[in-house]
C-alpha cells in the first residue's frame, strides 16, 4: 500500500488503455484552461473528440494496407484487386484531414496559451497605464516621466474571452541611454514573436508641425505595419479630449481597427474588445483543434 501520487488514476487510466496519450494530455489541458473556450477544448479532447478523429484516419489507412497485403499473399483467393483511384481517394483523404489538423494548431495553441499581444508606442504613449487597465490592477508602474518602463512586462489577461499574454514595452525612441538602448531592441523582439500588435499613440496631442517630429512619432505605426501581423492602432488619452484623428497612410498597410480610447475611464474599451474577438473567434463546436507540439509532430510524421 502506498499514497497514491499526482495524476495517479489519469496514469493508471492511461497505462491499462482506457485513456489515450491525447485523453491524457486533456487533463492537465483542463487544469490550466484559463477561459471558458480552453475548458470546452480539453473538456472535448478529453471526451475523445480528437481521438475519434485520428482513429477514423487510422482505420482507414489499415484497411487499405490489410486488402493490399492480402491480394499480395493470397493470390488464388477471390479477393477484389486494389483499385488505383480507390487507393488515392483514401489517402487524399487522409492528407486532408492531417493537413486540417496541423492548420488547425496555430489555432489551439493560441487557446491554450494565449495570444503574444504586444503594446508598442513613444514614450507615455499609455502603454502601462492599458496594461494596468486590462488587468485591473497596478502592475506596471505609471507616471507623467517619459520612459518609465525600461524592460518588457508580460502578464496574462482574458479580453472578450480570449486569452492575451500581453507584453508591456519601453518606448520607441532614439536615446544615448545604454539601458534604454536595451529595452528599445527588446521590443522590436517582442514585436517579431508577437500575433498580435497593439499601436498606441497619444490621441490628446496630435501630430507634430515638425515633419521629423511627426515621423518619429509616427515610427510605431511603420514597425507594426512591416511586421505583417495583425495591428490595432489605438488613439489614447480620450479623456484629455483633442482627438488626433491620425489615420495610417494609404501607402502603408492599414490596421485592423482604428480605436480611440481611455485607460482612465474605460471609453472605447468596447470597441476594442469587438476588434480583438473578431481577430480570434471562439471555435465553434470543434473540440478536436491540436493543442500541443507533441500532437502536432506527430500528425507532421503521419502527414
Amino acid at each position: 500500500v502506498r499514497q497514491a501520487g499526482p495524476g495517479e488514476f489519469t496514469k493508471r487510466a492511461f497505462l491499462n488503455g482506457k485513456l489515450d496519450l491525447t485523453q491524457a494530455e486533456a487533463v492537465a489541458d483542463l487544469l490550466e484552461a484559463e477561459t471558458p473556450a480552453a475548458v470546452r477544448q480539453a473538456a472535448g479532447q478529453l471526451s475523445g473528440a480528437l481521438s475519434r478523429r485520428v482513429a477514423a484516419l487510422y482505420d482507414g489507412l489499415v484497411d487499405l494496407m490489410a486488402h493490399f497485403h492480402a491480394v499480395l499473399d493470397y493470390p488464388d483467393e477471390d479477393i477484389e484487386d486494389l483499385q488505383r483511384e480507390q487507393m488515392l481517394d483514401t489517402l487524399r483523404r487522409a492528407q486532408n484531414d492531417l493537413e486540417a489538423r496541423v492548420a488547425g494548431f496555430s489555432r489551439g495553441r493560441l487557446l491554450k496559451l494565449g495570444v503574444p499581444t504586444v503594446l508598442l508606442g513613444k514614450p507615455n504613449a499609455g502603454k502601462s497605464s492599458l496594461l494596468n487597465a486590462l488587468l485591473g490592477y497596478d502592475r506596471a508602474i505609471v507616471t507623467d516621466i517619459a520612459g518609465t518602463t525600461r524592460d518588457t512586462v508580460e502578464e496574462k489577461a482574458t479580453v472578450s474571452g480570449v486569452l492575451l499574454r500581453l507584453i508591456d514595452t519601453a518606448g520607441l525612441h532614439e536615446t544615448d541611454d545604454l539601458v534604454e538602448q536595451l529595452g528599445v531592441e527588446r521590443s522590436k523582439k517582442a514585436v517579431e514573436d508577437a500575433d498580435l500588435i497593439l499601436v498606441l499613440l497619444d490621441g490628446s496631442t496630435g501630430l507634430p508641425a515638425s515633419e521629423a517630429r511627426a515621423a518619429e512619432m509616427l515610427a510605431p505605426l511603420e514597425l507594426a505595419a512591416k511586421s505583417g501581423k495583425p495591428w490595432l492602432l489605438l488613439l489614447t488619452k480620450s479623456d484629455l479630449g483633442g482627438g488626433a484623428g491620425i489615420v495610417p497612410d494609404k501607402d502603408r498597410r492599414t490596421p485592423e481597427a482604428i480605436i480611440s480610447l481611455s485607460s482612465v475611464t474605460h471609453e472605447g474599451f468596447e470597441a476594442l474588445e469587438a476588434a480583438i474577438r473578431t481577430l480570434y473567434p471562439a471555435p465553434k463546436g470543434d473540440t478536436s483543434l491540436v493543442t500541443n507540439a507533441r500532437q502536432a509532430y506527430a500528425i507532421r510524421r503521419a502527414l
